[in-house]
């Protein structure tokens, strides 16, 4: 039987294939992901993928047919059922398998789905998923083959494996946890039961229509509910998860939220202090407070592009044992495989606060302090959005100012910093302003209000962003 198929344009992502379910992603899709991606590893001698699914209430219909195609092209298919996507990950470590491939719609509304991918342990993304497109419409695949599913229960091995990581001696933490309705709602039951401590699981059903909040942990207003249950009960810490567990959300103590480069300064005082010296990453939206901690720690820190696919690749080239971004993805190498997983970074976490022998607000309290806008995000024409930075660098060289292009423009002043870069999932731009006290940041935001104007892009609003709207 020949094999085409087109896929919406929309969907082939930098970093995943997503899309809004009955519109831009369908069953058809996803059949066309599995044959594609078989292709794929046919074609670099691989047999064996494994797939996993979050719990959104359109994965039971893509997964299967994802399975179809991948089984067409000839594969041994692994499928671990519905969970979060770094027991996935682990999976495919495990096992050995010459690729994996999750069916989730991470962070999304409700109605969104796609696959994140893995080919041999790496990341797949970029170039190698537009390719896929191209491929589905020439009908390049390899030859109709019947490939064989074999179910697999991961969840008592991943467990085992997340307790092991456990360093934090006896100390019993209290801990509010907030699964979010999202996919990692049973291996957190199974979990907590095995964690010293006293632990409170919230909304830990898996729910595909996420009724409690939305899950996404790094926008304020989805942790209201886990910081009144934190206040309420005088816990230690609270921890709270995205749709399919890869990205992490902490709330200290006395209620107040440590995003993504603020965990990473206490992750990496832990770390540097049995590796001295080594590379940690984190990407360039992330605090100079952390680039400068992880220095003065005697560590060698690298800025580097958003994204978690870019993240996880870099670390691989340069071994770093740490990394992390601001939208709460964290990446150990050092004891763990190198990719995100948040419920081993809430372990890691309650190990530090277990041997410190402190409280997390205390530790939050004692960092250096900056004064900082969260991440703006601004609609822009998809077409301009790129172009629009090109022109502020272009106006930044013109003046001979001195700043960072690995991922749009960083531009540090004696105030503090500010950057501009294009979304590569979305078309928005992306800005982020840090200073050493208000003043500053004001006259940072002038800047980049200047800059915007000038090429014609209205002003962010940043009432609404501090807000968390």
């Amino acid at each position: 039987m020949t094999f085409t198929h087109s896929f919406h344009p929309s969907v082939l992502r930098e970093y995943d294939v997503r899309g809004v379910v009955g519109d831009t992603l369908s069953v058809a899709d996803a059949f066309a992901v599995g044959r594609c991606f078989g292709s794929v590893v046919t074609r670099a001698g691989g047999r064996r993928v494994a797939v996993g699914c979050d719990g959104r209430l359109s994965s039971p219909e893509l997964e299967p047919a994802l399975v179809g195609g991948l089984m067409a092209s000839g594969m041994t298919v692994l499928r671990i059922g519905c969970g979060p996507t770094p027991m996935l990950y682990y999976t495919s470590v495990k096992e050995a398998s010459d690729g994996a491939v999750m069916v989730t719609g991470s962070h999304n509304p409700p109605d969104h789905n796609g696959f994140k991918m893995m080919l041999r342990g790496k990341p797949f993304y970029g170039e190698a998923i537009r390719a896929l497109g191209r491929m589905a419409a020439a009908g390049d695949v390899v030859a109709e083959a019947v490939g064989c599913e074999r179910p697999l229960a991961m969840g008592e091995a991943y467990v085992a494996r997340l307790i092991e990581g456990w360093d934090g001696g006896d100390r019993g933490l209290s801990v509010v946890w907030d699964n979010g309705n999202g996919a990692a709602g049973g291996i957190l039951a199974t979990l907590l039961d095995r964690l010293p401590g006293k632990h409170v699981l919230l909304n830990g059903t898996i729910d595909g229509d996420f009724p409690a909040h939305h899950p996404d942990p790094t926008v304020p207003k989805n942790l209201e509910q886990l910081v009144a249950e934190v206040r309420a009960r005088g816990a230690d810490l609270g921890v709270a998860f995205d749709g399919d567990a890869d990205r992490i959300g902490i709330v200290d103590d006395t209620g107040s939220i440590l995003f993504g480069d603020q965990l990473m300064v206490l992750f990496a005082r832990d770390v540097l202090g049995r590796i001295p010296g080594a590379t940690i990453i984190a990407d360039v939206k992330a605090s100079q407070v952390l680039f400068d901690e992880i220095a003065r720690l005697g560590g060698r820190p690298l800025m580097w592009r958003t994204g978690h696919s870019l993240i996880k690749a870099k670390m691989a080239e340069t071994g770093a044992p740490l990394a992390g971004e601001m939208s709460g993805h964290i990446f150990f190498a050092e004891r763990w495989y190198g990719f995100d997983d948040a419920l081993y970074a809430a372990i890691r976490l309650l190990g530090v606060l277990g041997r410190y022998g402190c409280r997390l607000s205390e530790l939050r309290q004692a960092l250096p302090q900056a004064v900082n806008t969260p991440e703006l995000r601004f609609p822009v024409p998809e077409e301009r959005k790129f172009a629009i930075v090109d022109e502020v660098a272009s106006r930044l060289r013109v003046r001979r100012t001195t700043f960072t292009d690995i991922d749009g423009v960083r531009v540090r002043t004696p105030d503090g910093w500010w950057l501009l870069r294009a979304s590569n999932t979305q078309a928005v731009l992306v800005a982020r302003v840090e200073a050493k006290d208000d003043a500053g940041l004001e006259r940072l935001k002038a800047v980049l209000i200047a800059e915007l104007g000038a090429s014609a892009v209205g002003t962010p609003n940043f009432v609404a962003a501090e807000s968390g709207h």
